[in-house]
């Protein structure tokens, strides 16, 4: 018979695991089910600290909307107007006090990018190509997928995936440089009807447009 501190230990084993595997059960059951969504953002970009400094934070807001597999953008409005539109083709970002345009080919630049976890990737194992996934430990309710990118040249560290009820929730994506970001969702929409036409984008007029 198992004594009870190590019935206790495999009970407490099996529930860390139990708990843990919600996170990328989650993850693929919002990529097959959610074909096209809507949601409000806050994010905070914090640097790292540099010698006795306090790491410093700035905060911004918008709006996200996303098609799967190829189309999303983010319209940042507070405190400064900018504008990332991937339209299946092209990813399009666009200042708006630089009236600067840059346009990059979706192909090159999405694959382990913080998109292709919450919106462009079609299934699960698309996303394994690019990224180690493993379960992180849920909390505040919310069930968490750690994210870690495959390539040794990428500009991030690791991204950690939080979802809440089957809906997108948290984004937290820590770069090479150790600067993070934190993307709150808010008001999240499951499968609106948004057309093609939602997620063109045309230059404005006299903006300086530069291809890489």
């Amino acid at each position: 018979m198992l004594s009870m501190k190590r019935l206790l230990g495999a009970w407490l084993a099996m529930a860390t695991l139990s708990a843990s595997a919600a996170g990328l059960e989650s993850l693929e059951t919002f990529i097959k089910t959610a074909r096209s969504g809507r949601a409000d953002f806050v994010q905070v970009v914090t640097a790292p600290a540099k010698d006795a400094e306090a790491p410093r934070s700035k905060t911004s807001s918008g709006s996200f909307e996303f098609s799967r597999p190829n189309r999303f953008k983010f319209i940042y409005r507070k405190p400064f107007e900018q504008s990332i539109v991937a339209d299946g083709q092209t990813l399009w970002l666009y200042d708006v006090d630089l009236n600067q345009v840059t346009a990059r080919k979706q192909s090159q630049v999405l694959a382990s990018t913080p998109a292709a976890l919450i919106a462009s990737a079609p299934e699960l194992r698309a996303l394994q190509t690019d990224f180690a996934l493993t379960d992180a430990p849920a909390r505040d309710g919310i069930e968490w997928v750690l994210a870690t990118p495959r390539a040794r040249d990428s500009a991030l560290q690791n991204i950690r995936v939080g979802l809440r009820g089957g809906e997108l929730a948290v984004l937290e994506i820590l770069d090479s440089f150790g600067q993070r970001s934190v993307l709150t969702f808010t008001h999240f929409e499951l499968n609106p009807v948004l057309p093609v036409k939602a997620f063109e984008f045309r230059a404005p007029a006299g903006a300086d447009v530069i291809r890489q």
